[in-house]
C-alpha cells in the first residue's frame, strides 16, 4: 500500500512509493511450498475452501465430514475475522477444528496454516480442509500449500459472480455451485452460470449440489477420495528422498 514519507523540517514534503506487495507474497510461497512439501510427505490431501460470505462454506465443510467420517480421517484450520463460531460448529462433525481469529486481516496466509496444523494429529491424518476467510479478492493470492483450490458460487448470487472476481475462478482447480436447492427461488439460470465459469475457469472440475439436501454430495465425497488416493499412490511409487 502506497505510503508518504513525512517531512522533513525546512525540505519540501516528498512522496514515495514503496512496492511491498511483490516480497510478502514472495515469502508466502516459500512457506506454502513447505507446507506442501510436509503435506505430501504425510500423505495428507489438502484443500482450500473459498467464497464470498453467506455462500454455504460452512455447511458444505460439516456434511462433507459428516458424510467421510467412515473413509478418511479428517481435520479442518477456519479462518475468521472474529469469532470461534465455524470451528464449534465443525466439532459436532467428530472431526477437529483448529480456529485461525485474523483480526483485521482478510485472508489466511501460509505460515497461519503451519502454526494451526500442529495442532493436529497430523499423522493420523488423510486429508484436511482449509476453510479460508469468506472473501473473494485478497485470498486469491495466496497460496497455502494446498492441492486443491475450491471456490463455491451460491445461486443466490447470481450467474455473473466468476466475472466480477475473475482472478479468484481462474485459480479455482474446483468450482460449486452451491445452494442447488435454492435455483428456482432465487431464479438462477443455471446454462449462463455454468458458460461464466466455463469462460473464466476453463479447466476446473463443476459440482452442483446442496448440503442441506445432500443432492451432488456423494459425487463430491467420492471425488475427494479419490484425489487422496491418487496422492497415496504417488507417494508409493515416487523416489525415496534417501
Amino acid at each position: 500500500m502506497p505510503e508518504t514519507s513525512p517531512a522533513k523540517p525546512g525540505r519540501a514534503a516528498t512522496r514515495e512509493t514503496l512496492k511491498l506487495g511483490r516480497p510478502i507474497l514472495d515469502k508466502n510461497d516459500r512457506l506454502a511450498a513447505r507446507n506442501r512439501a510436509e503435506f505430501r510427505r504425510r500423505g495428507i490431501f489438502v484443500i482450500n475452501v473459498l467464497s464470498s460470505p453467506g455462500s454455504g462454506k460452512t455447511t458444505l465443510i460439516r456434511e462433507t465430514l459428516c458424510r467421510l467420517g467412515r473413509r478418511l480421517r479428517c481435520a479442518v484450520v477456519v479462518g475468521d475475522l472474529a469469532t470461534d463460531n465455524d470451528a464449534r460448529r465443525l466439532r459436532e462433525s467428530g472431526a477437529p477444528a483448529v480456529q485461525i481469529t485474523t483480526g483485521t486481516m482478510c485472508h489466511l496466509e501460509a505460515d497461519l496454516v503451519a502454526r494451526a496444523v500442529k495442532q493436529l494429529d497430523v499423522a493420523n491424518l488423510d486429508l484436511l480442509i482449509i476453510e479460508n476467510v469468506g472473501n473473494l479478492v485478497c485470498p486469491a493470492s495466496f497460496d497455502l500449500g494446498e492441492n486443491l483450490r475450491v471456490v463455491l458460487h451460491s445461486v443466490a448470487e447470481g450467474e455473473d459472480k466468476p466475472l466480477k472476481y475473475p482472478p479468484m475462478f481462474h485459480t479455482a482447480n474446483v468450482v460449486i455451485v452451491s445452494k442447488a436447492d435454492l435455483s428456482a427461488a432465487c431464479d438462477f439460470k443455471r446454462d449462463i452460470a455454468l458458460e461464466n465459469i466455463r469462460h473464466v475457469a476453463p479447466a476446473a472440475q463443476v459440482f452442483e449440489l446442496s448440503a442441506k439436501t445432500g443432492a451432488g454430495l456423494d459425487e463430491w465425497c467420492d471425488y475427494l477420495v479419490g484425489e487422496q488416493q491418487k496422492l497415496k499412490q504417488l507417494n508409493k511409487t515416487a523416489p525415496s528422498a534417501n
